[in-house]
């Protein structure tokens, strides 16, 4: 019976396998650190595009900052046929602008399918008498806290002019200004995965924060996997990859377990095992790399962000468990907001 549960911790591991294989392929075939994004067409002849961020309003200041920096951006890669579209739970009062639209979400909205906060507030937009929007416009969504750059910008006009596909994720780095929390934006080094362009963001401001976006995460993605409404094969790479997070205390008690009570694996098992585990480890450098500029941090510096990032390997895994935890038995219908605001000292 031990030894039965033991290989069944073991096989768990290879439920990651497959978003493994993903990111392997795309860091092998496709080129991680492209040169700077070239437009392919004019941006004058770009198809409308929303630039929608979606906020509950708690931080005023941060979005109009942001709304300003992104239309900024904007306007200096030559976009013309644009709208920065701020929809909030309560309302930030933008300056009026022909170029920002804010929508206020009322209390007493309800979707059809009793949708909640984030989805809420984005249907609360689509519906007849509120959406300005043609069928062939382009939406791009972001969060209160997100900015583009002129790259990301210039990869969302190829992308729309291409017209080939309708939806798409761009690449989203955590260190490109001040580092408020370093062990959380090195563990985010994760996350980061390329694309044609790229945006900033920064990563949550405390362990507890970084603890509760984990959770409301893994809650969110849950609701989707089982939702009736959503197809099976529409679904099925994705419920693999949010069940490879939902039995994480499971496949990672092989730590410990491996060497405590150690079994007989063959080979290629173990040759798995390794693949996974290597591939993880790297995906953390990696972003590194790609968040931290060599040129404003040093050598040195950089070299130690790198060997910081591995380093936090054993923390952000601790905190994914207990995400996964208490995620399986907390609220799943409360959304926690983290803190995006930063009150800067400044010395005269």
């Amino acid at each position: 019976m031990g030894a039965t549960l033991l290989y069944l911790l073991r096989f768990l591991t290879f439920l990651t396998l497959p978003q493994v294989l993903f990111n392997f392929c795309g860091l092998i075939f496709y080129n991680a650190f492209p040169e700077k994004v070239v437009l392919k067409g004019s941006p004058l002849l770009a198809p409308f595009i929303c630039i929608r961020v979606v906020t509950r309003g708690d931080f005023p200041d941060l979005v109009k900052t942001n709304v300003l920096r992104n239309m900024n951006t904007c306007l200096d890669t030559g976009l013309e046929n644009f709208l920065i579209e701020v929809v909030t739970d309560k309302a930030v009062n933008l300056a009026h602008h022909r170029r920002i639209r804010e929508i206020v979400v009322p209390k007493e909205y309800k979707t059809r399918t009793g949708a909640l906060f984030k989805s809420r507030a984005l249907q609360y937009c689509l519906e007849d008498n509120v959406n300005v929007l043609n069928d062939n416009d382009w939406i791009v969504h972001l969060d209160e806290e997100t900015l583009l750059t002129e790259n990301s910008v210039r990869g969302i006009i190829n992308f729309v002019l291409d017209g080939k596909h309708p939806f798409g994720q761009g690449l989203i780095t955590y260190a490109n200004e001040n580092v408020v929390n370093w062990l959380t934006t090195l563990a985010d080094s994760f996350r980061v995965s390329d694309d044609m362009g790229e945006m900033y963001e920064k990563s949550p401001f405390t362990l507890l924060d970084f603890l509760q976006q984990r959770k409301r995460w893994l809650q969110g993605i849950l609701l989707v996997v089982h939702s009736k409404m959503i197809p099976f094969k529409h679904k099925l790479l994705l419920g693999i990859s949010v069940y490879s997070w939902v039995t994480m205390p499971l496949s990672t008690s092989n730590i410990v377990f491996a060497g405590l009570y150690p079994i007989p694996c063959p080979n290629l098992v173990d040759f798995v095992c390794a693949f996974i585990a290597a591939v993880n480890i790297y995906m953390y450098v990696f972003g590194v790399i790609k968040s931290f500029s060599l040129y404003r941090f040093g050598v040195v510096k950089f070299m130690a962000c790198v060997l910081g990032a591995v380093c936090t390997i054993p923390v952000n895994v601790v905190i994914e468990n207990i995400a996964v935890v208490w995620g399986l038995v907390g609220k799943k219908h409360k959304f926690y907001v983290v803190q995006k605001d930063v009150r800067v000292l400044e010395t005269v």
